[in-house]
């Protein structure tokens, strides 16, 4: 069926993004290229990254690639504790005190940390 799934699952990604994009500034005044309303940044951007996600899309189609491994639960867990942590802790022990925290606790995400 697939021949990339990373390409194609990319590709829904940019997809999904850019739509969400395009839907939210759909309320704000658009403008023109001289004067550009707040919709206008949104929805542009939200068109390239629709663009880019398509050709990674077909891309997927024609280009072999190796199948998608399992999902990282430890690493997406420990990245996000790290970076409350980080939040919580900066007022109270500063940026010096809260960075190393956050470096430390995130490289326990990676297998290759010891």
């Amino acid at each position: 069926m697939k021949r990339n799934p990373k390409d194609f699952w990319t590709g829904l990604i940019y997809i999904g993004f850019g739509s969400a994009a395009i839907v939210i500034a759909r309320d704000y005044g658009m403008g023109t290229a001289v004067k550009m309303g707040p919709a206008y940044f949104p929805t542009i951007l939200g068109g390239l990254l629709i663009g880019i996600g398509v050709i990674s899309a077909i891309r997927s189609f024609v280009i072999p690639g190796a199948p998608i491994g399992p999902f990282a639960f430890k690493g997406l867990t420990l990245v996000s504790v790290s970076v409350l942590l980080c939040g919580f802790i900066v007022r109270g022990a500063g940026l010096a005190g809260a960075i190393p925290l956050l470096v430390i606790v995130s490289a326990l995400a990676s297998s290759q940390f010891r």
